[in-house]
């Protein structure tokens, strides 16, 4: 079973075809949700605090993943979704069989946070909003979950490479060079800190490696989820 895990302004209907896709190539079963805040599911209670990644990777994914019986799944994430991959698979007490993780963070970088200052701004002077709502019920709750805590200074400090370097599973990190979000430094920290790391550099890709060079991410991940089920 693939278990994705979206970006942070992402939601199930983002993700559109690309599910469908990787699971028929490899296949196997796909499981896509939508967390808190995030499309039609329940809207988040109060705002997002530094350590929310750790309570979706700790908290609601092995709540989700036992009401449902899934045992040992490989973890498809996405930017947060990633990160919230990496804190699942080092922390969560459970079996993990491998980890596909596109433009993943680790630690929070210059560019990523001057990224959100100006989505900040474009979202308060576009039609973003009305774009986002095609796909949120609450279009302001999802951006601003998203947006304020990335820019909270308190969130400057986050970091999950003591995390990484517990993690006993493969792992596959994908990034594009054109990545607007973040770095090639972050899958190559998470390289030096796991051996068992395969990394994928992309040409004319940014945030969103499975929307800009689809092809590629399914091609590697289909290879990736070979090795680790054989």
């Amino acid at each position: 079973m693939v278990v994705f895990l979206h970006e942070g302004l992402g939601c199930l209907a983002l993700w559109k075809d690309f599910p469908r896709q990787l699971a028929h190539a490899a296949g196997c079963n796909a499981l896509v949700y939508s967390r808190f805040g995030h499309g039609t599911s329940a809207p988040l209670l109060e705002p997002r605090a530094p350590d929310f990644m750790h309570d979706e990777a700790l908290i609601v994914l092995p709540s989700l993943l036992d009401q449902l019986d899934v045992q040992q799944p490989v973890l498809f994430g996405h930017s947060d979704g990633a990160s919230i991959a990496l804190i699942h698979a080092a922390s969560a007490a459970r079996a993990v069989r491998g980890a596909v993780l596109l433009a993943p963070h680790v630690m929070v970088e210059d560019v990523c946070v001057q990224s959100i200052a100006a989505a900040r701004q474009t979202y308060a002077t576009t039609d973003w909003r009305e774009r986002l709502g095609r796909y949120h019920a609450d279009p302001d709750g999802a951006f601003r979950g998203w947006c304020d805590i990335w820019l909270d200074p308190r969130f400057r400090q986050w970091n999950i490479e003591e995390l990484v370097a517990r993690i006993r599973c493969p792992l596959l990190a994908i990034q594009g060079y054109d990545d607007e979000y973040g770095t090639m430094e972050q899958i190559e920290r998470i390289a030096r800190l796991l051996p068992d790391t395969e990394l994928l550099k992309l040409q004319d890709c940014r945030h969103s490696p499975h929307r800009d060079q689809p092809a590629a991410v399914i091609a590697a991940a289909t290879r990736f989820i070979d090795r680790i089920r054989s």
